[in-house]
């Protein structure tokens, strides 16, 4: 099993497929130019929001393979952000509300394009809906993924309370947190019991790994083939339905890894061949 990174990038593990082998590798080939050129992880977030602006755009005038590649920077930027705050030491709560509000300012561009293409009240309604049900899969997604990699790695939980004092800092985080609190049993059996980190990577991959299709990826991919078959509402149902229930049945697995990881600290006691069949893994 491919070992979490060293650098503090997302594990590989339970990465988007299209991250690994596209939008990833091109971002880290313009991270070298970026920090020659002194260009802050800010101002790639920005540039992110106007070439998904662009893309919006595109599909607006039904171009969708103008779109798929404008989205396809816009990715590549938000890849690159997060690459030049860890190389620079410049990540802070501010960025990190920047980079979701411009990720969900280019979807909300994207949406309002798409229905301003079919033009009728049910496609706005639909689009509102999808937007809706975006944004709450999205905070979700990131909560989930950051829990993982928190676990993974034996860093500390976040302080209960927010640091920053700006507002609407603070309500992303703790939207995008909520879950916190249902996986805290699961956290304190990990610090209790820190031997059980690798086991409950080898539970959580398969659950991370069928969320990562909530990543941005597989929604623009989604927008790509709506607007090529000439049809918006194959994607607002795609966002609505489909990603709805992948959601759901990812994270109802994970918390049963977690489960299983709570019984198991509480058997920390017993021969390690009972431990594997409590955890599944013999």
């Amino acid at each position: 099993m491919t070992p979490p990174p060293a650098d503090g990038s997302r594990d590989r593990r339970i990465e988007d497929p299209t991250n690994l082998w596209i939008i990833h590798p091109a971002s880290r080939a313009l991270l070298p130019r970026a920090l020659r050129l002194g260009i802050s992880a800010n101002a790639v977030s920005v540039a992110g929001l106007v070439t998904g602006a662009l893309a919006a755009l595109a599909y607006y005038r039904g171009l969708p393979l103008l779109g798929l590649l404008l989205c396809a920077g816009w990715l590549i930027a938000d890849g690159l952000d997060g690459m030049i705050a860890r190389a620079t030491k410049t990540a802070s709560a501010l960025g990190r509300f920047l980079d979701g509000l411009c990720d969900h300012g280019v979807f909300a561009l994207l949406y309002i394009a798409l229905a301003a293409s079919v033009g009728t009240g049910e496609a706005w309604a639909f689009a509102l809906a999808a937007a809706a049900f975006h944004a709450v899969q999205s905070s979700i997604y990131e909560g989930e993924r950051t829990r993982y990699h928190r676990r993974t790695r034996g860093l500390p939980r976040p302080p209960a309370s927010a640091v920053t004092a700006n507002g609407l800092v603070r309500f992303y985080d703790l939207f995008a947190n909520a879950l916190d609190r249902v996986g805290a049993p699961a956290d304190a059996a990990l610090d209790q019991v820190p031997g059980l980190r690798g086991r409950y990577a080898a539970l959580a991959v398969p659950p991370m790994r069928l969320m990562a299709l909530e990543a941005a990826n597989a929604r623009v991919i989604a927008i790509f083939v709506a607007v090529l078959l000439g049809n918006p509402y194959l994607f607002w149902g795609f966002e609505i339905v489909v990603q709805s229930i992948v959601l759901v049945a990812a994270v109802l697995w994970h918390r049963r890894a977690e489960n299983r990881i709570n019984r198991a600290a509480g058997m920390a006691a017993a021969p390690s061949t009972s431990l594997n069949r409590e955890l599944g893994l013999e």
